[in-house]
């Protein structure tokens, strides 16, 4: 659906992106993650056409992005990070104007109106100024808006960050119900909970390169190891040296007088790891063993000296 081979961008000497390269599948949530300034909105602006770039090349539905843009955009769908209004309209006005702006028939434009409405939650709200609007319900609505024309690839630029939980929730769930529309789905975000939560594919992006692009599934299978969470009554630095020797730990992570120790045998380190520690006179104040998560591994990606 979405191919990008060695794209580069520069603002003035500045790489913003170092040739980067990654395929987006039919039908799939593509999860781009990484930190503020990393280069996810770039990309996206890139994607959608707002912005240009200085080489490589982009494939979309199997056309060249460059050759074939206006054609391609009207197949795109994009809800920026932060979207715009005229707040004296209310939800009814808003979408019509978009509707009308797009060409639709009135009629055709009203059922796909109320069906939006329906979708985002907004319906019993739509009579009200959109000035009244709290952030989540902003974001439904530019939702509605993005996906006003049915396109067939949407692109969301952090399209939860600035949400409460509630919020947050709300809009994973919209995403998942687009998700089984079958609508292909660019997701960009630092929130690696959310992306955990509803994408098939993962991206990661630091400092302008692409650190690992795979299924989230086999994320899972490969990189997500059982990790021991101790923490100490003084600051651990003997306990994670002494475990770095062991054949059974693959990394150590110190914060404050906690540890964070990632192991490859799980049984051996549940008969071992408690006696290897008890030893140094250093006492445990709590400790307990949880799954690897995404947050893990993307930690261990983009700091050089954190590796869990």
């Amino acid at each position: 659906m979405i191919r990008v081979k060695r794209l580069k961008k520069n603002y003035g000497r500045f790489e913003a992106l170092k040739s980067i390269s990654f395929e987006v599948r039919e039908g799939s949530v593509f999860g781009f993650i990484g930190r503020n300034g990393a280069g996810k909105t770039t990309t996206m602006n890139i994607l959608t056409g707002l912005i240009g770039f200085d080489g490589g090349d982009i494939s979309i539905m199997g056309k060249d992005f460059v050759k074939n843009r206006q054609g391609l955009i009207s197949h795109i769908g994009y809800l920026p990070e932060t979207p715009a209004f005229y707040d004296y309209m209310n939800s009814y006005e808003y979408l019509g104007l978009m509707a009308a702006i797009a060409g639709h028939k009135t009629g055709d434009s009203k059922r796909r109106i109320q069906q939006l409405l329906e979708m985002v939650a907004l319906k019993k709200d739509a009579a009200r100024k959109i000035g009244g609007y709290s952030r989540g319900m902003k974001q439904r609505l530019a939702l509605a808006v993005a996906v006003l024309d049915r396109p067939s690839i949407l692109f969301l630029d952090e399209p939860s960050s600035a949400l409460d939980p509630e919020g947050r929730l709300e809009m994973m769930g919209l995403i998942d119900t687009l998700k089984h529309e079958k609508i292909t789905i660019f997701l960009s975000t630092h929130i690696l909970n959310d992306a955990e939560r509803v994408c098939d594919t993962i991206s990661i992006i630091d400092e302008g390169k692409i650190l690992l692009t795979e299924r989230l599934e086999e994320l899972h299978r490969r990189h997500m190891h059982p990790i021991f969470d101790i923490e100490f009554e003084q600051e651990p630095e003997y306990e994670s040296m002494s475990l770095k020797r062991l054949g059974w730990v693959d990394d150590v992570n110190i914060m404050g007088k906690k540890l964070s120790v990632r192991v490859n045998d799980m049984d051996r380190a549940k008969k071992e790891i408690l006696r290897e520690l008890i030893r140094s006179g250093n006492n445990i104040v709590s400790y307990q063993v949880r799954k690897m998560k995404l947050e893990d591994i993307f930690i261990g990606m983009v700091n050089r000296d954190a590796h869990i």
